[in-house]
């Protein structure tokens, strides 16, 4: 290298350091990065006066509230706009303050230890405007003294489901109280309930109805057997009055019978003579001719009309001849 280029790479060199002193020196002198900001806790609400809140609740009922979490009721205790946010195991039993102080049950309210009106009552004040609880405090289970907590699992405990949705649940659940109706459906003709075809639930309303015995009601207010029996249900042009007037049941037991198509006599015959029977209609239950024995008050068995002759076999079973004993679109003896 010659004398004269070693000035330049001297200079070279100095600037280099100079500018390389300078980016140190501001990088130096730069502001650190704030720190993440930390999100804040939102403030719990303001519990009411008397009331505990649902964390002095899970001190003591640990198991009890991590059910509850998993209930579809734990939407109280986390949306505001219902009121009892934080708070709702008070919603149902009461302001706590008392009893958690004291830790005697006698300072709170129990639903399931209430009257059934009562325990309706706390249900309803939130379960009121529902299109199930038409009616709810005057007809359906409450007739029977039946109260909202003893078929719903309000805390979910024990593996319980607030609302049963599984078919053999939902047929257990109605079976535990209802047993002769169960007993009715271990008949040699019945609906196939047992078998899980079908739900208590997909005939009957639980929590009320218009129609007796909570029955539901199907094409607008008629029974629900229409719902699957749709072709015995017209409107026919010759009707058969039972079947407008009385319903199925006149002459079918609605969950199951010893008689073949769940009739309610062994043979067709005698449910047919319970009416069409060819004599004139015995003195009311009142007349003194009732306690005499001397007129028959039932029709069956009796002759029937016109030429029928009972002791002829062909005569013995009517839907031989009368073959649409729902109702007929052309014939008014339900012939065809």
């Amino acid at each position: 290298m010659s004398s004269e280029g070693v000035p330049a790479v001297n200079r070279f060199l100095r600037l280099f350091a100079i500018a390389a002193f300078l980016c140190c020196s501001a990088a130096a002198q730069q502001t650190p990065p704030p720190p993440p900001a930390v999100p804040k806790t939102p403030a719990a609400p303001a519990l009411k006066t008397g009331y505990a809140g649902s964390d002095a609740c899970k001190v003591c009922h640990e198991e009890i509230y991590n059910s509850f979490a998993k209930s579809p009721h734990f939407t109280v205790e986390t949306d505001k706009s219902r009121g009892w946010a934080a708070q709702s195991c008070e919603a149902c039993h009461g302001p706590g303050a008392k009893h958690a102080d004291s830790a005697d049950a006698k300072d709170i309210r129990q639903p399931a230890k209430l009257t059934a009106p009562e325990a309706d009552h706390v249900c309803l004040a939130c379960h009121l405007n529902n299109t199930t609880s038409f009616g709810r405090i005057m007809t359906g289970h409450a007739k029977e003294t039946v109260g909202c907590p003893q078929c719903h699992s309000i805390h979910g405990t024990g593996g319980r489901k607030l609302v049963e949705r599984k078919t053999a649940e939902i047929n257990s659940q109605c079976a535990s109280c209802h047993i002769s109706v169960w007993a009715a459906f271990q008949k040699p003709y019945k609906h196939r309930l047992p078998e899980g075809a079908m739900t208590c639930t997909d005939c009957h309303n639980p929590h009320a109805d218009n129609m007796p015995q909570s029955m539901r009601v199907s094409f607008g207010n008629e029974p629900t057997c229409f719902r699957c029996h749709s072709d015995k249900r017209g409107p026919f042009v010759f009707e058969h009055a039972p079947v407008r007037l009385e319903g199925c049941v006149a002459c079918h037991e609605p969950h199951g019978s010893a008689n073949p198509r769940m009739l309610t006599r062994a043979q067709v015959r005698f449910v047919c003579l319970e009416c069409h029977a060819n004599t004139k209609p015995g003195p009311p239950p009142a007349s003194p001719l009732a306690s005499l024995g001397g007129t028959k008050l039932s029709n069956i068995g009796q002759t029937p009309p016109a030429f029928h002759n009972l002791l002829n076999p062909q005569f013995q079973n009517c839907t031989l001849c009368h073959v649409k004993v729902h109702g007929s679109y052309v014939d008014g003896f339900l012939q065809r």
